[in-house]
């Protein structure tokens, strides 16, 4: 990546080394999906100007040999759903970056609005459910590891606008109908996230 910046990578002198090594508190990871990546070789002759993209040199996919590497998520087309790739960043941010202390700050799964769908059945968001239980799993995983992995937040408390879809997909624990006022529903999973965070077992 050095080689492929070149000039354009600002050089730190040894007292800006010193100041930064270790200077943060935690990392946060916000995670919804992976891709599969593939090498590829700028020829010279891309009209593009140089960029984070063009500087990678390798494309991502979201398929190998014709298989998908997850389930396309339902409400959002560039979400496939792999908790395993999850695992995967943990412990390579272990491995890489000496252990440092990890907060997942972001994890969720989008349906797509529907305002046609009555709010009943919205609010019986199993999938979202069994995504998010199938994320806090390999989260426990890493953590029986050694990754130090110290706390986990869903994404979000309530349906709201998303960057680049705006109000067109829904990522809450809570249903908001924004054809009545606002008006907020808990969803099957906020009842479902209570009890696991409260250790609440029954019911």
């Amino acid at each position: 990546m050095k080689l492929n910046v070149g000039e354009r990578l600002p050089n730190f002198t040894k007292e800006e080394q010193k100041m930064v090594n270790g200077s943060y508190d935690f990392v946060g990871v916000n995670y919804y999906t992976s891709r599969y990546v593939q090498a590829t070789k700028l020829t010279g002759n891309e009209s593009t100007s140089p960029s984070y993209s063009n500087d990678q040199q390798l494309t991502m996919l979201t398929e190998k040999n014709g298989v998908p590497i997850g389930e396309q998520a339902g409400g959002f087309d560039q979400i496939y759903v792999y908790p395993v790739g999850l695992l995967k960043v943990l412990q390579h941010m272990k491995l890489a970056y000496k252990n440092p202390k990890i907060f997942i700050t972001e994890n969720g799964y989008p349906d797509k609005r529907n305002d046609s769908i009555p709010i009943k059945t919205a609010l019986q968001d199993d999938k979202r459910i069994m995504v998010l239980q199938e994320h806090l799993y390999y989260i426990k995983n890493a953590i029986s590891k050694g990754v130090n992995v110290k706390g986990y937040f869903v994404w979000s408390i309530v349906d709201g606008m998303e960057m680049s879809s705006a109000y067109t997909i829904r990522f809450g624990l809570c249903y908001v109908d924004y054809l009545d006022n606002y008006k907020r529903y808990p969803k099957k999973s906020i009842t479902w996230y209570r009890k696991l965070i409260t250790n609440e077992t029954s019911g």
